[in-house]
């Protein structure tokens, strides 16, 4: 009876010890918990404030495009810390990133709304904000796609991330009537590149940089890979770079003939742009300019001329349209047309000899692709447009393929505001080759956005535009920068922006279709988005076959 009355003693002893054990135990591994969710806290929010630094940072080769090798680190570093996150981190990532890119990349739109739209400072900063985080909403998901179908192999996971990319720049730049403004690709306008705009267009640079960033980081993190992949990455990366610099690729198109220009650039501040007491005065200055110029072909810009025809008096009208029409000149100057019943477009009207017989006796071209807010109310934000003081709010939309003003053998085609943001819009008029266009001519007045990175910004996407076509672009802006940009993309000639003034330079037309204008001006952005998607379905039939 003692054996057995020491033996459940003892037992009771070791079932109490096994339970202070058992609840140390937990409590060292609920402190061990605690500080890995500590832990784990603290580097997302390293995650989240480095991709914020590097969304940012990624913004400025858009102005400034001699850093384009920053855009390459930038997405660079967006690829090593989506290459191993989850499917949920990388698409937050890759949300954070977007929305610094597009903040910084579009942060003048708050001098607009604030400045001359009378919205208050903090809905104007907020408006920014909240226009750049749902735009980074493509990227968010691009990211989080890439997260769940990496494979950790070099071959498939580079065009992945290249895809992937494409998907969500293809997704800004085209759905809600698109604003691809500051898209990587124009990081590399001055950048070795720009080589391939003439085939792949900027979308397709954008491409070509993600997969390259995307190689310099592989093996990084990735221990499956031998140590001398990443040197070999690098080196590949530096070899085509170094290719497409050094090695000349072929023109595809010849010159036409050659017209000498007058640029009328009026530098009216937006505050007095509609205002009656300054009006007058702009008005005679834009008439005196317009008849006085040398050139062959006289180019002002957009809504020089602010009045709706029924307020434009005829006395003001009519010498402008007799100067042009009786003699050997032509002018393209933009001022709104139609009326309150057809509605009001944001127009450009040509006048030459040969527009006697035109109906109203001038060329017209109404744009197309109208600004959001500015220019058309989206649905269920009249509220919004409202809290603003923006004249001309509502205009009606112009054809997507409109003819060229033609000028002694030049076909001008005329685009508005940003309308040249948009390549493959463009590219539709080249769908018949004899009567595509063999000048653009960009008429602007990004006055609303002040002295800001968005004149440079714009003045490199008509560069852009000059390499996908090889089309010259003259531009003819209110504010600047009004220049002439040859078929290269180099500016040859510009007048200092924010100045008064006229620019008297040559233009040389071009003739002949780059690989971009034939298969965009047939197909759209839809072979971008067909090569974008291949990746995943290589990867998602690879995933099918292992299951």
């Amino acid at each position: 009876m003692p054996d057995i009355q020491k033996t459940t003693s003892t037992t009771r002893s070791a079932t109490r010890g096994d339970a202070g054990r058992s609840d140390r135990d937990r409590r060292r591994s609920a402190q061990r918990r605690s500080k890995g969710s500590v832990t784990d806290r603290v580097f997302v929010g390293f995650d989240l404030a480095f991709v914020i630094l590097l969304g940012a940072l990624h913004a400025l080769p858009t102005a400034y495009p001699r850093l384009w090798w920053l855009q390459l680190l930038c997405a660079a570093g967006l690829a090593f810390r989506v290459s191993r996150a989850s499917v949920g981190r990388s698409a937050l990532l890759g949300f954070a990133f977007g929305t610094a890119w597009l903040c910084a990349g579009t942060w003048w739109l708050y001098v607009s709304m604030h400045r001359y739209g009378g919205l208050s400072a903090p809905l104007s900063a907020l408006a920014v904000f909240a226009l750049s985080a749902f735009l980074s909403l493509y990227l968010a998901a691009a990211m989080g796609l890439f997260a769940k179908f990496r494979r950790h192999a070099l071959w498939l996971d580079v065009p992945m991330f290249a895809g992937c990319w494409l998907l969500a720049e293809l997704a800004r730049g085209y759905v809600l009537t698109g604003f691809p403004w500051a898209a990587s690709g124009y990081a590399h306008v001055d950048s070795p590149l720009a080589a391939l705009a003439p085939v792949i267009g900027v979308y397709g640079i954008g491409a070509v940089a993600a997969g390259l960033a995307a190689l310099l980081v592989t093996g990084l993190r990735d221990r499956r890979q031998p140590g001398g992949v990443t040197a070999v990455c690098v080196a590949t990366v530096g070899v085509v770079l170094a290719g497409l610099a050094f090695v000349k690729l072929p023109g595809y198109t010849v010159a036409t003939g050659t017209l000498q220009l007058s640029l009328l650039q009026p530098n009216v501040p937006q505050n007095e742009k509609f205002a009656v007491e300054v009006l007058p005065q702009n008005l005679e200055w834009a008439a005196k300019n317009l008849m006085a110029a040398r050139g062959d072909l006289v180019i002002a810009p957009e809504t020089i001329v602010p009045l709706l025809p029924e307020q434009l008096p005829p006395e003001y009208w009519q010498p402008l349209l007799k100067h042009f029409q009786r003699g050997q000149q032509a002018a393209l100057f933009g001022r709104p047309l139609g009326s309150l019943e057809t509605s009001y477009t944001n127009s450009a009207v040509g006048i030459s000899r040969d527009t006697v017989k035109v109906e109203d006796g001038f060329y017209r071209y109404d744009k197309h692709h109208l600004v959001p807010f500015g220019e058309f109310i989206p649905t269920g934000f009249r509220w919004f447009t409202n809290l603003m003081n923006i004249p001309l709010g509502d205009f009606g939309r112009g054809p997507r393929v409109a003819a060229s003003f033609p000028v002694k053998g030049e076909r001008i085609a005329p685009n508005i505001c940003f309308e040249d943001l948009f390549g493959e819009e463009l590219a539709a008029r080249f769908a018949d080759e004899p009567v595509a266009p063999t000048v653009f001519a960009n008429l602007t007045n990004i006055g609303w956005f002040g002295d800001t990175i968005a004149v440079d910004q714009h003045l490199h996407i008509s560069r852009m535009r000059t390499l996908e076509f090889q089309r010259p672009m003259v531009r003819a802006t209110n504010t600047g920068t009004t220049a002439v940009i040859d078929y290269t993309g180099h500016v040859t000639q510009a007048m200092p922006t924010f100045t008064q003034g006229v620019l008297d330079a040559p233009v040389t037309g071009r003739t002949g279709l780059t690989p971009f204008a034939s298969w965009s001006s047939r197909f759209g952005l839809l072979p971008l988005l067909i090569v974008a998607l291949l990746p995943l379905l290589g990867a998602l039939v690879l995933r099918r076959a292992e299951d």
